[in-house]
């Protein structure tokens, strides 16, 4: 039944044209809404989605993309927030050659980013350490520059940037990929709720301009914004698809498929909260004034 749901779900033309409204994701059966944490199985899983060391689609093609765009060198110190289990990391200095501080709020990610570093062969160049979103604490105008990636699932837009900007030195770019609400979320809407319950959100997603306040706020100017939902739900998409294939090739034990349908859930939901203009997804380029005081 478990192996028939995933197919059922993510069969045919896949995401985002296939997940409809025909499919409640609260009568699929093996889910248990508790399970949110990221034990060493659903990392596997996630790595076979968007590459190793990756929780977020896209994996290395979209995380340096966005890492260019900050223009980033050799001699460049990266502050990276929400890198996963160290792919991030690995790819944005193995690729780019920056010196890669990485930092993920999960404890579990956070030690698979730390060994997965270890053993990259990139020595100091690259690691990951735990952060508290709600208590950030970062070497004192030490970085360059900054790469967030969804940092604001526990904490509010005002304590993650204040956290960031007394981080980075005068002058400093920061890149943020941030999930947005475009309208007041209704915390009783089932959709919604179950959403943030199974990506393991605290915070409602803030809306857009309650970011873009908070960067001029902390002496930030904000260069670009740009909606890459669409992107994400290709990417999503793309994921999917692979894992799909591979389910004609190796049938998945009962443990496993229960581990496909339950992050299936969360990503059907993702999709359909994106294409339905509920959420969208975010990135902003913004620079610290020189000299500007942060708060």
């Amino acid at each position: 039944m478990l192996l028939a749901g995933v197919k059922n779900w993510l069969a045919r033309p896949l995401l985002p044209e296939d997940m409809t409204e025909e499919t409640d994701p609260g009568e699929v059966p093996g889910i248990d809404p508790r399970d949110i944490a990221w034990p060493a199985e659903r990392i596997e899983l996630a790595g076979q989605l968007w590459g190793e060391g990756y929780i977020l689609p896209g994996g290395e093609e979209e995380t340096l993309r966005l890492a260019r765009s900050l223009g980033l060198s050799a001699d460049s110190t990266l502050l990276l927030l929400g890198c996963g289990p160290g792919g991030a990391s690995r790819s944005v200095a193995g690729r780019l050659g920056v010196w890669v501080s990485g930092f993920e709020a999960d404890p579990d990610l956070a030690s698979a980013g730390a060994s997965l570093c270890a053993l990259s062969g990139l020595g100091h160049r690259a690691d990951v350490c735990f952060w508290n979103p709600n208590r950030p604490d970062f070497q004192h105008r030490h970085y360059h520059h900054a790469l967030a990636l969804e940092p604001m699932r526990i904490a509010s837009p005002e304590t993650v940037l204040a956290g960031i900007s007394l981080a980075l030195r005068p002058g400093g770019q920061l890149g943020l990929l941030e999930m947005v609400a475009t309208q007041k979320p209704d915390p009783a809407a089932p959709e919604f709720t179950r959403w943030m319950e199974l990506e393991g959100r605290t915070a409602m997603p803030p809306p857009e301009t309650a970011i873009t306040r908070a960067f001029g706020r902390l002496g930030f100017e904000t260069r670009a914004t740009e909606d890459v939902s669409q992107r994400h739900l290709r990417e999503i998409a793309r994921g999917w698809r692979e894992i799909v294939r591979t389910l004609n090739i190796c049938r998945p034990g009962p443990a496993a498929a229960a581990r496909l349908v339950r992050e299936g859930e969360l990503w059907l939901l993702r999709a359909r909260l994106l294409r339905s203009g509920r959420l969208r997804l975010i990135r902003w380029h913004a620079v610290g004034r020189r000299g500007a005081a942060a708060a």
